[in-house]
């Protein structure tokens, strides 16, 4: 049998091997920046690149005691995020160069569990739509999905175990599918959001990417501070919901027939499968959740708005536009309907350990001008509710497709464990 060359490795099973001191974090990340220098010039997943200062890292963890979870794992970091020792742009020639005095929490929390920051991976302008260069690894003709591009990539593409993303409406979900890896958004109000650009605070979530559930509980362990998240226990055959919601003839007929070999699957190994019979208004959170965004983005962008609009693109613009023609009242009242939404959505978890819906409309579209719709992400961002993608099958043109669990807020550790025995069964 072929041992994998270490950049290959899950970010679990490397985990395990550098808290045993079996293999080193230098011999890590130069497997790591071996398969960057390979394909990098392909995928375009690095806004910015430290080889030197990861080596450094790795090297400094090597003679000292193992620092935590996520002791010698490389990482990548959206570029939405600050960083105190690499540029940060948030996607925008506006911010070229720009140098933050201070990391985002998040990257914080990471370093101080022993990862290695391995450099800035692209983000989309403002976590918006328009793309950057990343491309997507199983077909380059194709989008990697945004707004988290270049970390979805380079996790997908092996030059990284681990890679930060966010999400405010399926900028982690949606990249995910595309590329093929596990996406977690946690909760809503569980990852501090201090030193991330802020876009919407109704729905900002800070999460992240791995190649199984294991991985990204432990990225989740370390943002949460839930140490459970990096232990999943066997779980019993869980309670499984099928949300189709409103907008299911969007999905194309491979999503339909992967989903329906799914629900054939599982209903003989869980404990219920059942369809849910969803809200009746239910599809009114999709236009809901464009109106609390777009208000939000307007205005959290004032000083680019005002002052940098012919630097930025025509889709930003636009989106620019439509925020600030939103009255106040208007948003208050979206406010208000989406406390009341997600206080009458809890109820189906009462009924449910998971729902399981769509994770995007199929499988990553051709083109690089655009990044794909993420309108199966936007209600479940909307109710701050965590959220992951599977990778489980391919499409007929064999680009990853998938499905997204969703669980209750707050219990994410059960949402995990259920998506781990879930993707157990489907995988096998």
């Amino acid at each position: 049998m072929t041992t994998p060359a270490l950049n290959q490795l899950s970010a679990s099973q490397a985990a395990a091997l550098l808290a045993r001191r079996e293999i080193t974090a230098e011999a890590m990340v130069r497997a790591c920046l071996a398969r960057i220098d390979l394909r990098e010039g392909e995928i375009h997943a690095f806004a910015h690149l430290d080889a030197d200062g990861a080596i450094a890292q790795a090297r400094a963890l090597d003679a000292g005691p193992v620092r935590g979870l996520l002791h010698g794992l490389p990482l990548g970091v959206k570029d939405l995020m600050d960083s105190a020792d690499m540029p940060t742009t948030y996607g925008s020639a506006i911010f070229a160069g720009y140098r933050p005095a201070f990391d985002a929490a998040a990257t914080a929390l990471c370093k101080e569990a022993g990862a290695v920051v391995m450099g800035k991976t692209v983000s989309t302008e403002f976590a918006y739509f328009q793309p950057g260069p990343t491309r997507n690894p199983h077909n380059t003709a194709h989008t990697p999905g945004g707004s988290s591009s270049g970390s979805a990539a380079s996790v997908a593409d092996q030059m990284l175990p681990l890679a930060l993303g966010t999400q405010t409406a399926g900028s982690i979900i949606r990249p995910a599918s595309y590329c093929g890896v596990v996406g977690y958004k946690p909760s809503l109000g569980r990852v501090p959001g201090a030193g991330v650009k802020s876009l919407s605070p109704t729905m900002d979530v800070i999460g992240g990417f791995g190649r199984s559930v294991a991985d990204v509980g432990l990225l989740g362990a370390v943002l949460t501070s839930d140490e459970r998240l990096a232990h999943l226990s066997d779980t019993k055959a869980p309670r499984v919901g099928w949300f189709k919601s409103p907008i299911w003839p969007e999905a194309d007929a491979d999503t339909q027939a992967m989903w329906q070999n799914a629900q054939r699957t599982l209903s003989t190994h869980a404990a219920s499968s059942d369809d849910v019979v969803e809200p009746q208004d239910f599809g009114d959170l999709i236009p809901l959740q464009k109106s609390v965004m777009a208000f939000e983005m307007a205005r959290a962008l004032s000083h680019e708005r005002a002052h940098f609009a012919p630097r930025m693109s025509e889709r930003l613009n636009a989106l620019m536009a439509e925020g600030m023609a939103i009255h106040g009242d208007t948003h208050a009242a979206g406010l208000l309907q989406t406390l009341a939404w997600r206080a009458r959505m809890d109820g189906l978890f009462d009924r449910y350990d998971v729902l399981i819906t769509p994770s995007a409309t199929g499988e990553a579209p051709a083109g690089l001008g655009a990044t794909g719709d993420p309108m199966f992400c936007r209600s479940w961002s909307l109710l701050g509710l965590p959220c992951v993608h599977l990778p489980i099958a391919q499409s007929g043109h064999g680009l990853p497709i998938g499905l997204q669990l969703v669980g209750r807020h707050g219990q994410d550790h059960q949402l995990l464990s259920v998506a781990q025995w879930v993707h157990e069964r489907l995988t096998r």
